[in-house]
């Protein structure tokens, strides 16, 4: 009840708060149009954010050992959280300004034209790619290397149960969690990548073949990727995925290549769709048949005419289709059924980790350890979309 009140009351403080900027506003300005013809809604929207910043500002600003039954955990994560968002701000605008004063001519203009947030994925892409390539010579320890120091905690205090030779500590058995964070880069992000590939290579050339050549080719390829795209990808992954355990045994790498094989089928589906859609409006050009006229093959065809005017959305849709990948293999790892040990992954660690969540009241850094692998997921995840964001942008035409 208390709750309830608490909310009536901050949805009438706003109300009242975007009446009262309006109506100031329109009296300063000499009633300038912007204050004049602003709706009350909009001026309802500015209040809640208003009141959004203040009040992180004000929990932001709380002392660690809160009251009021605010968990001690919470305030420590908001902190961590917002002194993250600055410090990606900060580092995606200084990889911006370094780009634009730096290069040759194409690649300033290339940093010139990028949005921040494309800056951010751009350099987030390429930290990930650095620590998944050299993730051997990054790695203090092996990522099967087992110790005789057991759960131990993070932050290489032994005053507080960690080890400094440990400063993300131990898993259950003896494991260095952060010489596994960082193959797990190498090993989700790398598996992620291969797949992706694969699926564009089988749908892509299915789909052009099926729109070049048409007629029973392209009835009996769209109805089988139907077939295929009315099951639930997920689901179908996990039970083939199922099926594939029994078929690799005890070979755990026999495993790893099953699911390679079993997503890239899946993922190719809409692929193939796509690819069929954007070959469609281009072999109707005048420049296709022109060639199909003066008697070119197929492969020139596919490669000259249809491909390098399908390379914008299919670049697009890489991304996309490299998220929808990455996040599939985390999934099944988080499962079990997925990447195997003794090979790191970020899906499994979440799972080995989850249940140090319940020590968040007391230790939030040892709640933290399951976060690690799970922001590495989102983060990676979200840098990407923002790079895609500005390819579509780009290739749309469309100004900011």
């Amino acid at each position: 009840m208390m709750v309830l009140l608490y909310i009536v009351a901050v949805l009438a403080g706003c109300v009242a708060l975007a009446w009262a900027g309006r109506f100031v506003g329109q009296k300063l300005t000499g009633n300038a149009p912007r204050f004049r013809d602003m709706p009350f809604a909009v001026a309802f929207g500015y209040a809640i954010g208003a009141a959004a910043l203040g009040f992180g500002v004000w929990f932001y600003l709380r002392p660690v050992a809160t009251e009021a039954g605010i968990p001690r955990a919470s305030v420590m994560f908001f902190r961590w959280a917002v002194q993250g968002l600055v410090i990606a701000t900060v580092a995606g605008f200084l990889f911006r300004l370094v780009g634009r004063h730096l290069g040759t001519d194409t690649t300033r203009k290339f940093f010139r034209d990028m949005p921040l947030t494309a800056a951010f994925g751009i350099l987030t892409i390429l930290l990930y790619a650095i620590v998944a390539i050299f993730a051997a010579q990054l790695a203090p320890y092996g990522q099967e290397e087992v110790f005789a120091q057991v759960s131990v905690l993070p932050g290489g205090n032994p005053a507080t149960g960690g080890n400094p030779e440990f400063p993300l500590g131990t898993d259950q058995i003896g494991r260095d969690l952060l010489s596994r964070l960082i193959y797990g880069a190498q090993n989700t992000v790398g598996i992620a990548f291969v797949t992706t590939c694969l699926a564009f290579f089988l749908g892509g050339t299915l789909g052009f073949l099926a729109a070049a050549l048409g007629g029973w080719l392209d009835q009996l390829l769209s109805r089988g990727v139907d077939v295929l795209m009315a099951i639930p990808s997920l689901i179908f992954a996990l039970l083939l995925m199922t099926i594939a355990s029994a078929w690799a045994g005890s070979e755990k790498w026999l495993l790893t290549v099953y699911m390679i094989v079993i997503i890239a089928v899946i993922d190719s589906t809409r692929v193939f769709r796509l690819a069929r859609a954007v070959a469609m409006n281009i072999v109707v050009m005048d420049f296709f048949e022109a060639a199909r006229l003066r008697g070119e093959g197929l492969r020139y065809l596919i490669f000259k005419e249809v491909l390098p005017n399908a390379q914008a959305p299919l670049l697009a849709e890489f991304g996309l289709r490299f998220c929808f990948v990455f996040l599939t293999i985390a999934s099944l790892s988080f499962l079990g059924v997925g990447i195997q040990p003794p090979l790191a992954d970020w899906g499994t660690m979440v799972r080995d980790l989850a249940q140090f969540i319940n020590f968040a009241a007391f230790s939030p850094l040892t709640a933290t350890l399951p976060l690690l692998a799970a922001g590495a997921i989102a983060l990676l995840t979200v840098a990407v979309n923002f790079v895609v964001d500005w390819m579509l942008q780009k290739s749309s035409g469309l100004k900011e």
